[in-house]
């Protein structure tokens, strides 16, 4: 009996990873327009392409959470190439978070400060699930998430890691934990 129980757990959390590796998010659409883009800092990629979204007027304003707190608008603007004007009028660092919980509860404070009904989520693929769950739960509803993925090519390694973040904040976060 405990065999098979162990087995069928073994299974589910096999089967679980394949769906997690496979499936990764995509990107949406460009011409999808939202009221806020949010990156979520830790990736190559995430930073220029909501500065690009941000750019092309597919949202009002961004927020860069977790930003570095060395990082200045007028370097974010060079090295991403936008205009400067357009970071130091529309994009706001959050330089609280540490982590994805952390990224969540600011970005959360940040969309009702500004009262933004929707958000794109920038974020890596294999990041996606995680940071969108944890947006989900802290925003409760009242803000609709946009999940845009920063395509990568993850090593297993970082797949793995990542899953079982994904399945132990799944757990625990029932628990208040």
């Amino acid at each position: 009996m405990i065999a098979r129980l162990l087995s069928a757990v073994a299974l589910l959390w096999a089967l679980g990873f394949a769906w997690f590796a496979i499936g990764l998010p995509e990107p949406a659409p460009d011409a999808l327009v939202t009221d806020a883009i949010v990156v979520v800092t830790g990736g190559p990629g995430r930073v220029r392409r909501g500065l690009h979204l941000l750019a092309a007027g597919r949202a009002q304003r961004l927020l860069v959470s977790g930003a570095d707190r060395r990082v200045r608008a007028g370097e974010l603007a060079a090295i991403n190439d936008v205009p400067p004007a357009l970071v130091a009028q529309r994009v706001d660092l959050g330089h609280e978070a540490v982590d994805t919980r952390s990224n969540a509860d600011e970005t959360a404070a940040w969309l009702a400060r500004h009262g933004f009904r929707t958000v794109r989520l920038v974020t890596t693929d294999w990041h996606m699930p995680r940071a969108r769950f944890e947006l989900a739960r802290v925003v409760d509803g009242k803000v609709r998430i946009v999940p845009d993925a920063v395509r990568s090519e993850p090593g297993l390694m970082i797949l793995f890691k990542e899953y079982h973040k994904y399945l132990l904040r799944r757990l625990a976060a029932p628990l208040g934990v």
